[in-house]
């Protein structure tokens, strides 16, 4: 079976130069659209790589609006979509204006229609390239231990990108973040990516070892330190010697055991509760915690000195209430996994199951979701996951959009409202600050109705 013809949607109006167009490109799929919603409808049902799109559409044939409003919002569907803007012969300003908004080229009418072939070939040449581009990262970072990590948000992804550099060097990295946003996760995925893969990785929760315990637990005791203590056992630093030691809670660390950790850091030796002998021992210290620390300096309870020590690298991990679209995406992931050890299968969330789970703030995190979706798993009746088997308290929050253009609308809303308070309504000012024209700015204002 040949392959399917590559699609290339022609949004013009003028039947003559849909007919010229349908002549010129007889190796495409043609799809013609007149006006900007059959321009909308036909990007959503065929998903092409290529766009020509002539500037003067009806309502407006005669000016650019129209034209510049569709390719707006082709952009905003598709970003990775490259739309030839086609303009008239003495038209350079929108169609530069069409690139600043995101066109890939611009072509002038009448064209010719060997030179609009070779621009539209390397239009879908280019396509191809970052389609096969972004499927090979896909398979880099699936067969990467960081592919147990679920997420979409742009600010998450850009964090793994920052923990693949960072893994194989020697620097001490302080993870920091909510309790419950996957703080452990990310050390383990730092060790795998490591040189010291192949040794252990050996964590601990500072703030859940009474303290009379922690420094034997850390550094190990001699057989008689104390009473008890029947016989030489080794700490987590000696056990974790050529691989990774994750300090989870360093916050509540107690002062005493600051002094002894800063000292490893600076000798790379220990002494254990009751020895006489330093002992070296090669570990990568990773640390992490909800609290802050610097606060926790000013108050006098956390070492300034470790803290440098500690945080040649920090990374910070935002709260999955500020990650676009991952409590839906991780919700998804915890029911395929509890329906399969739960012997339910066909399980699934509800649409007002998903409104309350993208209401929610979710203070605890992934872990409080995670618990939140086993817990339904367990006691949904049905084949659905509904708003009460999760048992959330109802939120205030406003339903999320899911129209693009509503939610398009509700963000240049909010940011034309933010600049035109800082410049104190000098429309001349915002329209810089928001980097369109005044003509742009006072349409946007009567559109949004705050004129």
């Amino acid at each position: 079976m040949a392959d399917a013809r590559p699609v290339l949607l022609v949004v013009e109006d003028d039947i003559g130069l849909q007919k010229q167009m349908r002549w010129s490109f007889d190796r495409y799929d043609l799809v013609f659209a007149a006006d900007r919603d059959s321009a909308l409808t036909s990007l959503r049902r065929h998903e092409p790589a290529v766009v020509t799109l002539d500037l003067g559409l009806p309502p407006d044939p005669d000016g650019t609006s129209e034209g510049l409003a569709t390719l707006r919002e082709i952009i905003a569907l598709a970003p990775s979509t490259k739309v030839i803007v086609l303009t008239g012969q003495s038209d350079r300003g929108n169609a530069l204006k069409a690139i600043a908004l995101g066109a890939y080229d611009f072509f002038a009418k009448p064209f010719e229609a060997e030179m609009l072939n070779t621009v539209v070939e390397r239009a879908f040449r280019l396509a191809d390239l970052e389609r096969e581009n972004g499927e090979l990262r896909a398979r880099h970072v699936a067969a990467a231990p960081l592919d147990g990590l679920l997420t979409r948000d742009p600010g998450m992804l850009k964090l793994c990108r920052q923990i693949e550099r960072i893994a194989p060097t020697a620097a001490s990295v302080l993870l920091l973040g909510e309790s419950g946003t996957g703080k452990e996760v990310l050390a383990r995925a730092l060790h795998q990516l490591s040189a010291r893969r192949d040794k252990r990785f050996v964590a601990i929760n500072c703030a859940a070892i009474p303290e009379a315990l922690l420094e034997s637990e850390l550094f190990g005791h001699e057989k008689g330190a104390f009473t008890g203590a029947v016989k030489q056992t080794q700490g987590k630093f000696e056990l974790a010697d050529g691989g990774t030691l994750f300090l989870d809670e360093i916050g509540d660390l107690p002062l005493a055991l600051q002094s002894k950790l800063l000292r490893f850091l600076q000798e790379r030796t220990i002494e254990r509760i009751g020895g006489r002998s330093e002992i070296g021992v090669n570990v990568r210290v990773l640390c992490a915690t909800h609290r802050n620390l610097r606060e926790l300096i000013a108050e006098g309870t956390f070492r300034e000195d470790l803290f440098y020590r500690l945080s040649e690298i920090v990374i910070t991990i935002p709260p999955l209430r500020d990650r676009t679209g991952d409590a839906a995406l991780l919700a998804h992931a915890f029911v395929q996994r509890f329906a399969r050890q739960n012997g339910r299968d066909r399980l699934s969330l509800g649409e007002d199951a998903l409104d309350a789970i993208a209401r929610h703030r979710w203070p605890g995190n992934v872990r409080e979701l995670e618990n939140c979706i086993k817990r339904a798993v367990i006691m949904a009746d049905g084949n659905t996951i509904g708003a009460d088997d999760l048992g959330l308290e109802p939120s205030d929050a406003p339903p999320v959009p899911f129209n693009l253009r509503q939610a398009r609308e509700e963000a240049e809303r909010r940011a034309v409202l933010t600049v035109m308070a800082h410049v104190d309504g000098n429309v001349a000012r915002a329209a810089d600050l928001l980097g369109v024209s005044r003509p742009t700015l006072y349409d946007l204002l009567n559109r949004l109705g705050l004129r």
